[in-house]
């Protein structure tokens, strides 16, 4: 009898260098929710956004809002009739194309397809020399999104450093878009401090790409706001930016982050019931400003200890709520963000390790579109580390694999193989299939040790953290990307203060 085939469901990216593609696996196979469970959470958000309603809505916002149907109750506060946001939902893009600087970085987001990505805003860097912590400054930044591009399972980066000797408000914002796309060819994103400092670095990227008009075709760039300030009050600065990105043609992720205990619910169903209303609300938002306009939507449950009211990135707690708000947000149809991989170690030590391993893995195995704030952070998103980054990329690289499935077929249930195998050599060493499948099923890892104790002491007991410093030395002694042209740079240089080193 054949056997049904069954295969892992993915797309495809490019590869770090540029060359074979490797496969993007499809998630959602993970479901920490059940259906009922999706259907009352939805129905609780549509009630919190209908009868409790959001405060702060900007005037020019407020109008729209009323003339598509929303009301003001008792208070001042603005509620959202269910079939309004129904409305924008049916309207709101599933799939969305989020290009890299050059067309072989770009990613399809939305389905459940799993992208591991940068975040944050960290204001440390553990300073691999000293083991020591510092001031985040430009050039870490640039450090950080160089060791990005070189990490194949890491596929886009948004800004994960804040650069703390840029003082200037507008200098901060240029130079903080300048040296994350000089830097990498894939996907970046970016916050800024002012609505107004959108439209100048759209014209940098303009410049960078060749000519007017180059980035609304090609928007590499995402806008990450933060629209709300839990619980359920928009954020006024947000939602302006919001107006800006949309009308530059930049992408939007839009980012509802509570915090379980503090300022949303400390049940984990109230905080995911929160988040999702939250999201929703800037849904109604952007569909006002342009029907149909790309947008990514963030639902990221943070967790608290509630001993210290401090945030905690690393509990199973944030684990299994961002995996459900990967569902959550899948069962509505929007592409979905999530956090995992905010460890609370200050150290890329055994805590670090087992932190981000399951977070990563349950916020991909349920289906993520991206996950943010997945590599190269540490103390609870407050440290960013270059040698954490390449050892989060081994990491990621296997959860990666895991995600892509078994594949179940006569091909890889081959009994004539097995037939022959058992009755001559009674091994699988020199098949064919064998060497075919070692590099299209297998992922090796560039840092983790595989050696033997004994081989592993006679080359010299290097740690992972010893290796990952030699391997960032190497990435950061290598020439920089190309992708951005010398002249377009120079162009860039004349026209806005840009701080960076050549």
């Amino acid at each position: 009898m054949r056997r049904k085939r069954k295969t892992a469901r993915r797309g495809t990216i490019a590869a770090a260098d540029g060359h074979m593609p490797e496969p993007v696996p499809e998630g959602g196979n993970l479901r920490p929710l059940s259906d009922d469970d999706l259907s009352q959470l939805l129905a609780n958000a549509l009630e919190i956004l209908e009868t409790i309603g959001m405060a702060g809505l900007p005037e020019n916002a407020t109008e729209r809002a009323l003339v598509a149907g929303a009301r003001h109750r008792a208070g001042g506060r603005l509620c959202f009739p269910a079939e309004m946001v129904r409305g924008a939902l049916a309207r709101a893009p599933k799939h969305i194309s989020v290009p890299g600087f050059t067309p072989d970085k770009d990613l399809c987001i939305g389905g459940g397809r799993v992208h591991v990505g940068t975040g944050g805003a960290a204001v440390q860097i553990l300073d691999a020399k000293t083991g020591g912590y510092r001031d985040s400054h430009l050039a870490d930044l640039y450090a950080l999104m160089r060791v990005l591009e070189a990490s194949q399972n890491i596929h886009y980066g948004v800004r994960p450093v804040v650069a703390r000797d840029m003082v200037d408000p507008f200098e901060l914002d240029m130079n903080t878009a300048f040296a994350s796309m000089k830097a990498t060819s894939k996907p970046i994103g970016v916050s800024f401090c002012d609505p107004d400092h959108i439209a100048p670095v759209v014209e940098m990227f303009d410049m960078a790409l060749g000519h007017d008009g180059a980035f609304r075709e090609r928007p590499f760039c995402m806008a990450v706001i933060v629209h709300v300030v839990p619980p359920l009050t928009y954020a006024a600065e947000g939602v302006l930016m919001l107006e800006h990105a949309v009308g530059a043609g930049m992408i939007p992720q839009i980012c509802s982050a509570g915090q379980a205990g503090a300022t949303s619910p400390v049940t984990l169903a109230g905080a995911l019931a929160q988040g999702l209303a939250e999201c929703l609300a800037g849904l109604v938002v952007v569909d006002q400003i342009e029907q149909g306009a790309p947008c990514i939507y963030a639902l990221m449950p943070f967790i608290s200890d509630l001993r210290t009211g401090a945030m905690s990135g690393g509990g199973g707690e944030a684990a299994i709520a961002n995996a459900a708000a990967a569902q959550l947000l899948a069962h509505v149809g929007l592409p979905s963000t999530v956090s995992a991989g905010m460890t609370d170690s200050k150290l890329a030590d055994a805590q670090a390790g087992y932190e981000k391993g399951y977070t990563v893995a349950l916020a991909g195995h349920a289906g993520a579109d991206m996950i943010n704030l997945s590599v190269g952070m540490l103390g609870s998103i407050m440290v960013a580390s270059p040698e954490a980054m390449v050892i989060d990329n081994d990491m990621c690289g296997a959860i990666l694999r895991s995600i892509r499935g078994i594949e179940v077929s006569d091909a890889t249930l081959d009994l004539d193989a097995m037939e022959r195998v058992v009755t001559n050599d009674g091994h699988y060493l020199g098949e064919a299939e064998t060497l075919k499948r070692m590099k299209s099923d297998y992922v090796y890892p560039a840092l983790a040790d595989r050696q033997s104790v004994n081989d592993w002491i006679e080359a010299g007991q290097h740690s992972i953290w010893d290796k990952a410093r030699t391997r960032v030395a190497e990435i950061l002694s290598a020439p920089p990307p190309t992708h951005l042209s010398a002249k377009n740079e120079a162009r860039i240089r004349s026209r806005f203060p840009i701080r960076l080193g050549r």
